[in-house]
């Protein structure tokens, strides 16, 4: 609404009018006055009462940096998803008596009701055929198909007991990533920019990279925000000198234009929510902004040609098999460098991982593109100093059985596999849990998905039962009706 008073028409108009001739003349001129009167004392109240009538989730900037409510150990997390299930047999779960029943078939006191391996179920067992050592000071195994993840098993928790319900693709990234095993709820970084807001003012505070053109099983849903205002979703990085589409403006634009009408645009949307309670206009007016601040700041976070190369070789840049997760792991080492709170990077994306036949050609070649960037991110963290305050995480959706499947793969496994977490607040060279002697089910300390998401919470300063968000009537939380933080691997 636009009320525009002329004063200096308005009495030139009352000079030259003459006087009210009949009582209905002045009764009219009156009422007019009065009326102006009372729209601008309504009006004032309005705008007075305007903070008070935002519902309990809104905030003035809806990602301003909010202080943790728990001691923090970690500022931001980098999420190395392993899409598709690597093999936890054949990567950090030795398994002896698994080799010695190879090609036999699962023996009965191992078929629980539970299972559903479906084809799967009654199939020969098969052995691993990696090499397994101990590393570090901690012994902790890893196979010959990680030899540069081995040299930093002491920064890690190895969780050995994870569980989960799915037994899809789309479910168990479904449920790794929100918690849920549907889509439509929000992710975990929605959720921890949601309780802790952005640190940096120049870049996304939650981002997203894929090292193939093909999404993970899900797509976006896997970092959207559900029923949360969509400030809170991941933005997707892409590879190339321009990593958000559409953040730049066109050549027929100057920077002056741009600038008058993003002004102009938040005077419309201040000017609509004046007398409508729309949250979702502080979040557009927030996004214009940070899309405006990233036409600088998100291409300066792609461009590694101000690193050394001494880093681009550590990554393994130069390696052409290897270049796009190493580009996606110095990335994330750069966000978090800059203040972006969380990183999710799915590694074989697409279900690359896949291995329902020819595990070894399949895993030799994703452990491979994925083995140096990884311990490369973890030792220049270290290095300069940022693996104390940003956690980082491994794992995938689920692992494989123990049970061949065509003869030369495994199937899917969410009954017992392994994810580890490094720096962030976590006890370092440590092994937490364990499956059973064939590994297919979490037998000692199993810990679910949800357990997993509220340590990953705790260790940012977040409690999550009470890091929650009003949705018709319910106060929901990213862990539901359950969860529990593993304190046991916290430093």
């Amino acid at each position: 609404m636009s009320i525009e008073l002329d004063i200096a028409g308005t009495q030139s108009a009352i000079a030259h009018r003459e006087q009210a001739a009949s009582r209905r003349d002045f009764l009219a001129r009156a009422g007019g006055g009065m009326g102006a009167i009372a729209l601008w004392s309504l009006l004032a109240r309005e705008a007075d009462a305007r903070p008070h009538r935002k519902s309990p989730n809104a905030v003035a900037n809806p990602i301003a940096v909010k202080a943790p409510p728990l001691a923090a150990k970690a500022r931001s997390v980098i999420w190395c998803f392993m899409d598709g299930g690597p093999s936890h047999l054949d990567l950090f779960d030795p398994k002896p008596q698994l080799q010695k029943l190879s090609g036999a078939p699962l023996p009965p006191s191992f078929k629980r009701p539970m299972t559903a391996m479906g084809k799967t179920a009654n199939t020969p067992l098969m052995g691993s055929n990696r090499t397994f050592r101990r590393h570090g000071q901690s012994g902790i195994w890893v196979s010959d198909w990680y030899p540069e993840i081995a040299k930093c098993v002491d920064d890690m928790t190895v969780l050995q007991s994870v569980h989960a319900d799915g037994l899809t693709h789309v479910a168990s990234v479904a449920q790794m990533n929100t918690g849920a095993l549907l889509a439509g709820r929000p992710s975990v970084g929605a959720w921890t920019l949601y309780g802790l807001g952005s640190q940096c003012e120049n870049l996304p505070g939650f981002v997203v990279m894929t090292d193939y053109t093909r999404d993970p099983p899900g797509g976006s849903h896997n970092w959207a925000t559900g029923f949360m205002p969509s400030t809170y979703q991941g933005t997707r990085f892409r590879a190339g000198k321009t990593p958000i589409l559409n953040v730049s403006p066109p050549n027929s634009i100057t920077p002056a234009e741009q600038r008058t009408e993003l002004d102009y645009i938040e005077q419309l949307d201040r000017r609509h929510s004046l007398c409508r309670n729309d949250d979702s206009l502080e979040a557009r007016i927030a996004a214009y902004e940070l899309a405006y601040r990233m036409q600088v700041a998100a291409p300066e976070v792609v461009d590694l040609t101000t690193e050394s190369a001494e880093t681009l070789s550590l990554y393994g840049l130069d390696q052409t098999d290897i270049a796009d997760n190493a580009r996606n792991c110095l990335i994330a080492r750069r966000s978090v460098e800059r203040g972006v709170r969380f990183v999710q990077m799915y590694m074989g994306s697409g279900s690359r991982w896949d291995a329902h036949d020819h595990l070894e050609v399949n895993h030799a070649r994703y452990c491979r593109e994925s083995d140096r960037p990884i311990a490369a991110l973890l030792t220049d963290l270290k290095r300069r100093g940022l693996l104390d305050s940003t956690l980082v995480i491994w794992g995938g959706e689920f692992g494989r059985t123990p049970m061949s499947e065509s003869g030369s793969g495994r199937d899917h496994n969410p009954y017992g596999f392994t994810m580890w977490m490094a720096g962030g607040g976590v006890k370092p060279g440590t092994v937490f849990g364990a499956t059973d002697e064939v590994g297919l089910y979490a037998v000692d300390k199993p810990v679910h998905i949800r357990d997993v998401h509220a340590t990953v919470l705790r260790l940012l300063g977040l409690d999550h039962e009470q890091l929650t968000f009003s949705r018709n009537g319910r106060d929901e939380r990213l862990t539901m009706t359950s969860g529990s933080v593993i304190g046991d691997i916290l430093a």
